[in-house]
């Protein structure tokens, strides 16, 4: 029988080409420092912005819903698998994101799937910024709708496409609100104000920045005071509030509409108990413990001066995600690697996540870390740096 050759060969040349990479697993919780093999290293590669995968309130409201409510649900939503504790995150969500409902899924990547799949037909078009994540992509592809693309965060192209796409019924901008590879923020007031001229839609994906922009961390549109004006928001429970699980915050109209057209929440089983109950803490923590959001922004501050004045590559970003941009693939795996000997997680980036020639290393810090611990990483930065004569 015919195997995976095929498939072999183009791993035997990522191997060649030196941007083959295996999993590396963690043997502690994660935290501003993790344990690998053996040796404790500081993180600079998760999505934790505030800390609250191990924070203790989320730990306890985890371990007693499942003393409470059992380990699974035992059911899809539209069925038996609707707790109450399901309709309280989703009034929570919609509560803080200031809209009128919310729908929660299994994952970011499967809300902007169910929510593109669902609501556009081939009278319609979609129009994505160039660098959207690749679960907007996915999204896209399942529909039968139109497509244009504009270049990234150009709004003059932005407008050519609007122009472009008069003659369909419904046409929705879609865009990142903190893209995750470059960690520059979408110009939305600007999108908005494009939206609302030619009679569009806007779809704006927060992922990177629930938690991160907006009062007590409500994302970019009220980052930048457009409660209201934006037609759905969408997020993850897994970056900055620390658990897992997607979100769709919008009108009650396109809440109803995805609990009877959403394919991945109709077909797959409810959050469990623990991670239910504690994205609801993780809500609670944003709103009661504001000081994590500012600590996270004074240790962004810190860590992008220190990476300026080494001389580093760090792109356009004003965010916690601050890459550190190198171009060459291998030589970005090679860094990222000399890095972990010396003591800091921070993981290369390459094709397909970024373009080609625009390999990196993507750091974020967290609100967890200690300006010493930063100290330290931009210590073995410039040592691993020089090292590989990259400053």
């Amino acid at each position: 029988m015919k195997g995976f050759e095929y498939l072999q060969s183009e791993l035997d040349e990522m191997k060649k080409q030196g941007t083959f990479r295996t999993l590396i697993p963690l043997e502690s919780d994660q935290g501003a420092k993790v344990i690998i093999n053996g040796k404790e290293v500081i993180q600079l590669s998760s999505n934790n912005y505030l800390g609250l995968t191990s924070h203790p309130r989320l730990r306890k409201a985890a371990l007693e819903a499942v003393e409470n409510f059992g380990a699974g649900t035992g059911s899809v939503r539209t069925i038996a698998g609707t707790f109450t504790m399901h309709k309280e995150l989703e009034e929570k969500l919609a509560e803080f994101k200031h809209t009128e409902a919310a729908l929660v899924f299994q994952s970011g990547f499967t809300t902007n799937q169910g929510v593109l799949s669902s609501i556009l037909t081939k009278e319609d078009v979609v129009i994505s910024d160039a660098l959207n994540h690749a679960s907007i992509i996915d999204g896209i592809r399942l529909t039968k709708a139109a497509r244009k693309v504009y270049n990234h965060v150009d709004m003059a192209d932005l407008e050519r496409a609007l122009q472009e796409s008069k003659d369909f019924r419904v046409r929705i901008i879609v865009t990142d609100g903190v893209f995750s590879m470059d960690g520059n923020i979408a110009p939305l007031p600007e999108i908005v104000d494009l939206a609302e001229k030619y009679d569009a839609l806007v779809m704006v994906d927060d992922a990177h920045a629930s938690g991160v922009l907006g009062e007590n961390g409500r994302g970019t549109v009220n980052h930048f005071g457009l409660d209201g004006r934006v037609h759905i928001q969408v997020g993850t429970l897994s970056k900055a509030i620390g658990v897992l699980g997607g979100y769709v915050a919008s009108s009650r109209t396109l809440i109803d509409y995805l609990i009877h057209r959403g394919r991945p929440f109709l077909f797959s089983t409810s959050h469990p108990p623990a991670v239910t109950a504690a994205c609801s803490e993780a809500i609670r923590v944003l709103l009661e413990e504001p000081h994590l959001i500012e600590r996270l922004w004074e240790n962004t501050t810190f860590f992008k001066d220190g990476l300026n004045h080494l001389g580093f590559n760090i792109g356009k970003s004003n965010t916690p995600i601050t890459p550190v941009i190198l171009g060459d693939e291998a030589l970005s795996h090679q860094f990222s690697d000399k890095l972990l000997e010396y003591g800091v997680f921070a993981q290369g980036i390459a094709f397909p996540t970024v373009a080609k020639g625009l390999a990196r290393v993507r750091t974020i810090v967290t609100a967890e870390h200690t300006e010493d611990q930063l100290q330290e990483a931009l210590d073995i930065f410039e040592k691993a740096g020089r090292e590989l004569q990259i400053i």
